[in-house]
C-alpha cells in the first residue's frame, strides 16, 4: 500500500532587499520550489503556517518535480494546507506553526 505524501510546489523563501537607509533587510517571498532551487535559495517556510519545510529535489526520470513537505507532523495536522489537516474529521482549527521559521 502506497503512503500518500504531502507535496507543496510553492512556499515562502527568505530574501534580502536594500533598505532606504542603507544596508539590507530580510523579507519572505512566495516562490515556486523549482525557481527557488535555481536561484539557490536556502531558507524555506510554509506560506500558510510559517513552519519549517523539507525540500525534495530529485532529478531522476519519472520522479515528481521538486517539492516540499512539512518537517513536523504537528504542523501538517494544524496547517490549513497540510495533508493531515485536510483529512481530519474532528473539526480542528488551523493555527500557525508552534516552531515558526523567522
Amino acid at each position: 500500500m502506497a503512503v500518500e505524501r504531502e507535496k507543496f510546489y510553492e512556499c515562502e523563501v527568505k530574501r534580502r532587499r536594500v533598505k532606504a537607509t542603507g544596508g539590507y533587510e530580510p523579507f519572505w517571498k512566495v516562490k515556486m520550489i523549482a525557481d527557488a532551487l535555481i536561484d539557490n535559495d536556502t531558507e524555506f517556510r510554509c506560506k500558510s503556517c510559517g513552519g519549517p519545510l523539507k525540500v525534495f529535489r530529485r532529478n531522476i526520470e519519472n520522479a515528481p518535480p521538486p517539492h516540499v513537505e512539512h518537517k513536523l507532523k504537528s504542523d501538517s495536522e494544524y496547517c490549513a494546507a497540510g495533508l493531515h489537516f485536510l483529512k481530519a474529521t474532528d473539526g480542528r482549527e488551523a493555527r500557525p506553526s508552534q516552531s515558526p521559521v523567522h
